[in-house]
């Protein structure tokens, strides 16, 4: 292949990956409020173009009954578990996918997806050592040890990275299931120093461990209409899609242990001590936390450490994923809370370093969270929430990991207090989106994490009218959209490929869904379609276009410049008071000569000719020596001399004359005293960042009172760059200002304000109003313009 030709094709390719969205590239209109259009996937019988399910929508299930048992002694887990796989499309399948996310800490097996390392300032002897891991044994990851049909034939894998493929003895029909089972294990990693999801925290003062049991099991990716397998490596940063099933899981683990676990357990009888038991029947009434297991019990356990085993037993239905903890460290509280009538039993399982924290917090943020998150998406449908302290942040169905532990003497930090605050909220919300509202995490991040962030900040502001939340206020994006344009990312970008995960997934997405609540579609609108949307899509697999058209769908509002401008480009808010024009009323007998002079006519007319006037011209008219022709002869004087300089607007009727006055008629002395009460302010804005926004105009006058414009964004649709806007008030203008309650996320507010001393008013001749009959485009002339001027 001659070089030209790769040349060619390598630029093909590019040019296919980087579509150019734009409707009418370089002009200043025609691109920002195009409807997205061929950008979303067509709608058809699975998804509508409304935003719904179709018809013929379906998504797989899988069932599973496991057996696991937890060894403490040689830190590792095994389990054998039983899957049914129904098969819900109307394809037929010869293979199926799971994930084996524990091989993200492999050797050999992890995704391997690198990215670039450099010489640090100073080499320890830590990171040598870290360094000598790499030629060792492969000790991490999952080990499949059999894999065989109902009966117990063996059947075919292949592990490829963190995904292993099993084929199937025969094809699977369409509305038919098949039976397998896995038997497997894996070495426990200590997550505080090799990261990940799962594993222990070790605690040397007391010998003790703390076990985070998730992404654990062999299962199965999700196979969808609108992307068949999702079988995308595990990085360990893009979390997990899965469908949903029934479970059942029996944990077997050291007997002075607690569980805490997704879904309700069967056996309490069996495994909690009489006074426990009593505890527990108690906090199903309570109307405040009620310690199931106390501070001075597990402060015993840590230090006896049973050498007995008990088995634990969980039921889940219908849920995607399914997680547990264990520990002796824990202590247990738990109390009601009531969805719509429906008792949720709200727990925290924390270790006694989180005591001074958890205990007065926790449970009852649980709480407090299902609560709202309920009230602006769908009832909870679960009967547990529960928050786990575990130095992290992770969310599963009905139970998530947290952090929040007080320094050694019981005290703690505002900045802990609320920032254990903020990680429960947020991965307690998480049980809405995406564990009953189930996006597609791996690929889509900001759907689950966007989504659930912009509630967590509703949640946040409901808790405490002075919580300091970080993520949601429109203000605290800007130095993240401000960043040079090599460091930002559209936040419809893969997860893997993203510099800036948090406030790319967090925090713009969060923020752009409060600004569409607060200042473009208002409160009423936007809630009903965002419940709408949760209500069309709980317990399926929604994508980003079904989100955007039920946004639409359920407010009448189109939304599409939204989308296009604040999750399909990296452009910013940047609205800059360019100018203000200042002019007041000269009143008085005139004539016809005086009135065709007036500046006034040029300012409030509709536009004509070059609104530009190049330096030749403004030099030209300055020098009171030049003569123009036009003014010599002034039957040169036509339509179009007038027009170009705003003295007609409707009809070949000059400006004027539908306005002010009868030629030479004078001013009416009482329309003189109104008129010079009257101030005239053009103000000039320019989108220096790309990103149109409302305009949001606050007028400060000299009487030390206030008002606001609110321009909705649309003003930008014939001109993307510039837009000018005239008001009149009966009283001066001080200061003018853009974006007074920093709610358009501008990046830049140092040119959003004008004061008086800025600026001299232009005088304008004034001219008596004469009544005419309406013109041709359906408006009376003879009403005063004035009363226009903000339409």
């Amino acid at each position: 292949m001659n070089k030209l030709l790769l040349s060619l094709l390598i630029c093909m390719a590019f040019k296919g990956i980087s579509q150019d969205i734009r409707n009418n590239p370089n002009s200043n209109h025609g691109n920002k409020f195009e409807q997205l259009g061929t950008i979303m996937p067509t709608p058809n019988e699975y998804r509508t173009a409304s935003g719904g399910p179709g018809p013929r929508y379906w998504q797989q299930r899988a069932d599973y009954d496991i057996k696991c048992e937890l060894d403490e002694k040689n830190l590792s887990l095994k389990g054998s578990e039983t899957v049914t796989y129904t098969n819900n499309s109307s394809d037929v399948l010869t293979y199926l996918w799971l994930q084996l996310d524990e091989n993200e800490h492999s050797n050999k097996n992890n995704a391997n997806y690198q990215g670039s390392t450099y010489m640090p300032a100073q080499y320890s002897d830590v990171m040598v050592a870290n360094d000598g891991e790499a030629g060792k044994a492969d000790i991490f990851g999952v080990n499949i040890m059999k894999v065989t049909d109902a009966a117990g034939a063996p059947l075919r894998y292949t592990v490829n990275k963190t995904m292993m493929r099993l084929e199937l003895p025969l094809s699977l029909k369409p509305g038919k299931a098949f039976i397998f089972k896995i038997d497997w294990n894996y070495r426990l990693p200590d997550r505080m120093k090799l990261g990940g999801r799962g594993g222990y925290e070790f605690f040397p003062e007391d010998g003790n461990h703390l076990f985070t049991i998730t992404q654990w099991y062999p299962r199965l990716c999700v196979y969808s209409d609108f992307q068949g397998w999702q079988n995308h490596q595990f990085t360990g940063r893009g979390e997990f899609a899965v469908g949903f099933g029934n479970f059942k899981v029996q944990m077997t683990v050291p007997a002075d242990h607690l569980v805490g676990s997704t879904g309700e357990c069967l056996n309490y009888t069996q495994v909690l001590s009489a006074t426990q038991l009593a505890r527990y029947t108690k906090a199903q009434t309570s109307k405040e936390p009620v310690e199931i297991v106390t501070l001075n019990e597990a402060k015993g356990a840590e230090k006896a450490k049973s050498t007995s085993r008990k088995t634990w037993i969980f039921k889940a239905d219908n849920v995607r994923d399914f997680a547990w903890t264990s520990s002796r460290k824990y202590i247990w509280d738990a109390m009601p809370a009531y969805i719509e009538g429906k008792k949720v039993m709200c727990m925290s399982f924390y270790a006694k370093e989180a005591y001074g924290l958890y205990r007065r917090f926790s449970t009852k943020a649980v709480a407090h969270t299902i609560k709202t998150y309920s009230h602006f998406s769908i009832p909870y449908p679960y009967p547990v929430a529960q928050s786990i302290e575990a130095a992290n942040g992770m969310e599963y169905p009905m139970i998530c990991f947290n952090y929040g532990r007080t320094d050694k003497d019981g005290t703690y930090s505002e900045t802990t207090k609320y920032g254990m605050l903020g990680v429960i909220i947020h991965e307690v919300g998480h049980n809405f989106f995406p564990m009953i509202v189930n996006s597609d995490e791996r690929q889509w991040s900001w759907m689950d994490e966007g989504l659930n962030t912009f509630v967590e900040y509703l949640t946040e502001e409901l808790w405490d009218n002075k919580f300091p939340s970080r993520r949601g206020p429109a203000f605290t994006i800007t130095d993240y959209m401000k960043l040079p344009k090599n460091q930002l990312e559209p936040i419809m970008t893969n997860s893997e490929n993203i510099i800036g995960f948090g406030p790319n997934a967090y925090s713009k997405p969060a923020t752009g869904l409060n600004i569409l609540r607060e200042t473009i579609m208002g409160r009423e609108l936007f809630d009903y379609a965002f419940k709408e949307y949760s209500r069309r899509w709980a317990f399926k697999h929604p994508t980003p276009a079904d989100f955007f058209r039920t946004m639409e769908d359920a407010s009448a509002e189109d939304l599409d410049w939204f989308w296009r401008g604040w999750f399909y480009s990296t452009d910013a808010c940047d609205l800059s008071l360019d100018s203000v024009k200042y002019y007041r009323a000269e009143t008085g007998d005139v004539t016809n000569k005086q009135r065709l002079d007036s500046v006034f006519m040029r300012m409030l007319a509709r536009p004509g000719g070059s609104k530009f006037d190049d330096v030749s011209k403004l030099r030209n008219r300055q020098n009171k020596n030049i003569k123009f022709a036009t003014d010599l002869d002034t039957t040169l004087q036509d339509f179009y001399w007038k027009y170009n300089r705003g003295l007609i607007e409707y009809n070949n009727t000059p400006f004027s004359d539908t306005i002010f006055a009868e030629y030479n008629e004078p001013v009416n002395p009482t329309t003189k005293v109104q008129m010079e009460n009257n101030h005239f302010y053009e103000i000039h804005v320019g989108n220096k960042g790309g990103l149109v926004m409302p305009v949001i105009v606050e007028f400060t006058f000299a009487d030390s009172t206030k008002e606001v414009d609110r321009i909705p964004a649309q003003i930008w649709r014939k001109n993307e760059n510039n837009i000018t806007k005239l008001y009149r008030y009966n009283k001066k203008v001080v200061a003018v200002k853009l974006d007074p309650m920093r709610e358009t996320a501008d990046i830049d507010e140092t040119n959003n304000l004008w004061g008086e001393a800025e600026i001299a008013p232009t005088r304008f001749k004034l001219y008596k109003q004469r009544q005419t009959a309406p013109s041709s485009r359906g408006q009376s002339t003879g009403v005063n313009p004035m009363q226009r001027l903000k339409q």
